[in-house]
């Protein structure tokens, strides 16, 4: 069959549905590409590009009356009544906004895949195209912030004085927010970011940022993925820290999305208790706007002297990348749906991927879809029936408690007599020994228990080294006279080499995860109640 690939329309589109790389994957999936005159010059991709990749030139119409047809904007009229009954649409189609849209889909029996329309599942995170755009649209941010901002982002140290480093505040922490922190954190800003789900300070502070914890505001989110609408006690918690926030910050990143509309998290009243010169750049433009004063598409100045951008097309404006990212989504679709690799695509409603995209099917309108479970978390536990039997009361369980502390103080106290008096009647040369083991053990303690855990595995090599030195110093005592000691050398020589085997084995497969061609790991991307 022949996938075609046209010439966006809306005006000031720069994105591609495919680049020369992706023909190639489509190519090899047994499909015949033909791609419209001019497709991707607007994103450095000449029509002879694509032909060396495989693929053929063609008119509009030739391009419109394929078999499949990919795109990155929803078709126009005119566009739509060209395509061919049976067709296979694959474009971000915005299916839950524009009703009018789908009907005319089913009317004309096309079958549409919204790539915007991706369930929330490991298994589908291939084929997201919000989440890549997200991707590229925090980044961006971030860069034209620093455009606009009028100082340096990194702190300075000159001959003439010292420049503070820029601070960012960042609000959310999907794949936009974290994108937008790290790119802050790596022009050297100094980032804070707050999310009202609390599980995701650690991939915030593993940024390098500092995770704004405010009470009262935690949210949890909902089966489907998406996050719920905050209470009133829960905005009431957030406004108070966004405007505390706002007020310091050179540069604020708003990324709040619901189910495509977004909330307003910076009012008129912070914007002007914001720093002349300050930047507001609002990722959720698209919806609405975060900040009261976005207008959607512009730049405006507020009469304190606070820019804030509502660009819409943030992804477009790294042209290059975002297009290679949405090619390689729509590979990924097709190599779902054409297992057979024989350029004929499969529409399997059975499979909850396809089915969760598919808008409309041989004159039927499929959307919405049925919901998807995708929440993680356990179900409840059965409640436990109820017993006759009263349970102790407050008072004993506090008589009980100080009775364990009273118990764990003796024997404290007992076991530091205990060795007091071993140390006391040990060798000199014991006695130093013993020191130096304790304030190992100690300093031991506080190093370890300081890291975060997002540190954990590259501490194993740290680690490995340490457990290397006891497996040497263990095999130099292995055989010695005194049986005590050899036992002892033989013990630890065993734990030292689980150690450092077992740790090289976790580092390895970590590695793996990494290159290229490698399984990705089984693990769904912190999405929820975010700007893609």
């Amino acid at each position: 069959m022949q996938i075609g690939v046209p010439r966006e329309s809306r005006e000031g589109e720069r994105l591609v549905a495919a680049t020369p790389a992706t023909v190639r994957g489509l190519t090899s999936l047994g499909y015949d590409v033909v791609v419209e005159s001019g497709a991707g010059e607007r994103a450095s991709m000449p029509t002879p590009a694509y032909v060396e990749a495989g693929a053929h030139v063609g008119s509009r119409e030739d391009v419109w009356r394929s078999d499949v047809v990919t795109c990155v904007n929803a078709p126009s009229p005119d566009e739509l009544d060209l395509l061919r009954p049976g067709a296979v649409l694959v474009s971000q189609l915005g299916p839950g906004g524009r009703p009018e849209l789908v009907e005319a889909l089913a009317e004309h029996r096309v079958t549409a895949l919204a790539l915007d329309a991706v369930p929330r599942i490991s298994r589908a995170q291939a084929l997201d195209v919000l989440s890549a755009q997200s991707n590229v649209a925090g980044y961006r941010a971030v860069v034209e912030a620093a455009e606009e901002f009028g100082g340096m982002f990194t702190g300075q140290v000159t001959a003439a004085g010292t420049t503070p480093p820029a601070a960012v505040f960042v609000i959310g922490a999907g794949v936009a927010g974290l994108a937008a922190i790290g790119t802050a954190s790596s022009l050297g800003a100094k980032v804070r970011a707050f999310d009202v789900r609390p599980e995701v300070a650690e991939q915030i502070e593993s940024l390098g940022a500092t995770f704004v914890r405010a009470e009262g505001a935690s949210q949890e989110v909902s089966a489907d993925g998406y996050a719920r609408e905050l209470s009133t006690d829960q905005e009431a918690a957030t406004r108070a820290t966004y405007a505390a926030e706002s007020a310091g910050a050179d540069v604020v990143v708003t990324t709040a999305l619901v189910r495509g509309t977004a909330p307003t998290t910076i009012t008129a009243e912070m914007v002007a208790a914001m720093k002349p010169g300050s930047v507001v750049v609002d990722l959720a433009a698209p919806g609405g706007g975060n900040c009261e004063l976005t207008v959607p598409g512009e730049r405006v100045v507020s009469d304190n002297g606070v820019i804030v951008l509502g660009y819409t097309d943030l992804p477009g404006r790294m042209p290059q990348h975002t297009s290679q990212l949405f090619g390689t989504n729509v590979v990924n679709l097709l190599t779902l749906m054409t297992p057979g690799k024989d350029g004929r695509p499969e529409v399997d409603l059975d499979d909850v991927v396809v089915r969760g995209m598919t808008v409309s099917h041989e004159g039927e309108v499929l959307w919405p879809p049925p919901p998807v479970q995708v929440s993680a978390a356990p179900a409840p536990a059965p409640a436990a029936e109820p017993t006759a039997e009263p349970g102790p009361s407050p008072e004993e369980l506090a008589a009980e408690r100080r009775r364990r502390s009273r118990r764990r103080t003796v024997l404290a106290g007992l076991g530091a007599v205990v060795g007091g008096l071993a140390i006391a009647s040990s060798p000199p040369d014991a006695v130093g020994h013993f020191t130096v083991f304790a304030l190992a053990v100690v300093v031991g303690f506080y190093v370890i228990s300081a890291v975060t855990h997002a540190l954990h595995t590259p501490l194993m090599a740290q680690t490995n080294a340490i457990s290397g030195i006891i497996l040497v110093g263990s095999l130099l005592q292995i055989g010695v006279d005194d049986w005590l000691v050899t036992a002892l050398a033989v013990v630890a020589a065993t734990v030292a080499s689980i150690n450092v085997f077992g740790g090289f084995l976790v580092a390895n497969r970590m590695i793996r995860m990494f290159r290229k061609g490698a399984p990705a790991p089984h693990v769904a991307a912190p999405r929820q109640g975010v700007a893609r």
